[in-house]
């Protein structure tokens, strides 16, 4: 093998060695409870109501009459024996207190608990599974010799080939 060859087998192996497998885990589970609570208040606030301007007339044999308030005037007069009455409203706003409802809600979230659960195993592993899991770790160490003298020809004696 040249230096070249050997260099593309070494990425080519770290590559490799990146992708790996491992026993599939369930996250633990916790107890959530969601509360929404809401609350209702009721504040009071003014309104302004606008009177309508109103006018009527009316006429019998009476009298002067002259009345008036924050609302309208009226007033009378008497022409050739008919008396002459107007009633007119004056423009106004008239403040008013009404009950407005505000609606607060707000969501709280609480994680009581985690739920762990314990697996009993059935039977414990056989010598061959724990031979086969011990044949894995030196393989691996092997490799990583491997790699260690790969990079050791290829850097500090780049002269000299790897024969393998």
């Amino acid at each position: 093998m040249d230096n070249k060859t050997l260099k593309n087998f070494l990425l080519l192996y770290l590559a490799l060695s990146c992708v790996a497998c491992s026993v599939s885990r369930q996250v633990t589970s916790g107890e959530t409870k969601v509360e929404v609570r809401t609350e209702t208040k009721i504040e009071k606030d003014t309104i302004f109501f606008e009177m309508p301007v109103y006018i009527e007339k009316i006429q019998t044999l009476d009298t002067t009459s002259v009345l008036e308030n924050k609302y309208a005037i009226s007033a009378a007069s008497v022409s050739s024996g008919v008396l002459t009455h107007n009633l007119a409203t004056k423009p106004y706003k008239q403040p008013v207190e009404v009950e407005k409802k505000i609606i607060y809600r707000d969501s709280l979230v609480y994680v009581d608990k985690i739920i762990t659960n314990t697996v009993e195993v059935e039977k414990e592993i056989t010598r061959w599974q724990r031979f086969l899991m011990s044949l894995g770790s030196l393989s691996i160490i092997a490799a990583f010799c491997a790699i260690a003298y790969a990079i050791y020809k290829l850097f500090v004696s780049p002269s000299k080939l790897i024969k393998l």
